[in-house]
């Protein structure tokens, strides 16, 4: 197992995306932290069964004592982070059926700060928190979750997605000397998670269609950092 032995942070671990992408992590011997607003009873007892070591650390991402508070606690019981993986966000879920967000001329400021604040500023406050454990390690790789949404009421999500693929680009670049590695990655087109209807469950692929793409992210050399990576023929490529 490629990742055997290694610490793996998940944010927005609790179901969908990240859930599987924790499964994806224990199966080739991680050991695998979570994390969530909601509950991760569910998840850490199918990672403790899958017989890797896990933790669970209830935490908003865009509360930034929180999330340096979380990440300490991952340190504490694992020593280091190896991995980070930046999945927490507010989703549209248009394709499950759900209802349109508003467009923008319609929307309320809160709501357009509240996708930006989990999905932008989450991924920088996590991000912020884990480079300074990373750093003195001279090594890690961190991943963005990127794409999905479309169409009239998806501006805030796909700003949100626009601005972290800048991000990756940006940040990978001061964080070069330091050997750490942080891209860009899509899940692959749109999922249908165990939350969704069951009618969006019949029509749309489930999660295993992200494939290996999350546990090869965090193998890839330094030469791909700051990209966003595509899955091809079971290996990551560069699609940016």
């Amino acid at each position: 197992m490629a990742l055997q032995g290694k610490v793996v942070l998940v944010t927005g671990g609790s179901r969908g995306i990240g859930r599987y992408i924790a499964h994806t992590f224990a199966k080739e011997g991680a050991n695998v932290a979570v994390a969530d607003i909601e509950s991760l009873d569910n998840v850490t007892n199918e990672l403790k069964a899958m017989e890797v070591e896990t933790l669970g650390v209830k935490a908003d991402v865009t509360n930034e004592k929180e999330v340096e508070a979380m990440v300490d606690q991952v340190v504490s019981r694992f020593g280091r982070i190896d991995v980070l993986v930046n999945d927490a966000a507010i989703v549209p879920h248009f394709a499950w059926g759900g209802p349109r967000w508003a467009a923008i001329r319609d929307m309320e400021k809160s709501f357009w700060d509240r996708v930006m604040g989990t999905n932008l500023g989450g991924t920088f406050l996590c991000t912020k928190h884990v480079l300074r454990k990373m750093g003195p390690n001279k090594a890690g790789h961190i991943l963005n979750l990127y794409g999905g949404g479309g169409g009239t009421g998806a501006a805030a999500y796909v700003v949100s997605k626009e601005a972290i693929k800048v991000f990756t680009r940006f940040v990978a670049e001061e964080e070069r000397e330091n050997n750490i590695c942080i891209v860009a990655l899509s899940p692959g087109g749109t999922i249908a998670t165990e939350n969704a209807p069951e009618e969006a469950r019949q029509r749309l692929p489930g999660p295993e269609l992200a494939g290996p793409r999350f546990v090869l992210g965090a193998q890839v050399g330094m030469d791909m950092s700051g990209h966003l990576l595509d899955l091809k023929d079971d290996k990551l490529v560069v699609a940016d």
